[in-house]
């Protein structure tokens, strides 16, 4: 709610990462709206630690990119042309029996899943996946 006298600019700056968060999933539409939702709740029934953040704002991406937070940085989010990728900073330090790492398997450090069009969410797996990440900020 703004008063009299203050510019949209303001309260646009005011809005909270979960209210980005929500843009970002309206803005996605259809089948990847949805994923990422359901990504998101995944994320933040994991711990109740999970804070929602929005980092790495740039002109080529202003609406920045929806990050999950507890003691450094869990997972972020990406829609990607034909995917949803879930990104884990420190994903190679995890175990995945489930085999849900997809993407980024070359890297030092880095791990991501990405979600297509159709595709079911292991949520039980995932949401182990972020337990173990937000354990290994610890």
């Amino acid at each position: 709610m703004t008063g009299r006298g203050q510019d949209v600019t303001m309260s646009a700056e005011q809005t909270t990462p979960g209210e980005e968060i929500d843009a970002i999933i309206a803005a996605a539409g259809g089948w990847k709206g949805e994923m990422l939702s359901r990504i998101r709740r995944i994320i933040v029934s994991a711990d109740a630690d999970i804070v929602e953040d929005i980092k790495w704002r740039k002109p080529s991406k202003p609406e920045g990119v929806a990050t999950w937070v507890c003691k450094g940085n869990v997972c972020l989010a990406d829609l990607l042309k034909k995917a949803v990728r879930l990104t884990f900073p420190q994903g190679a330090q995890l175990d995945d029996p489930a085999g849900l790492f997809n993407a980024r398997l070359d890297g030092a450090a880095v791990r991501a899943i990405d979600f297509f069009e159709g595709a079911e969410i292991d949520e039980a797996h995932l949401r182990e996946l972020v337990r173990e990440a937000v354990a290994a900020n610890r």
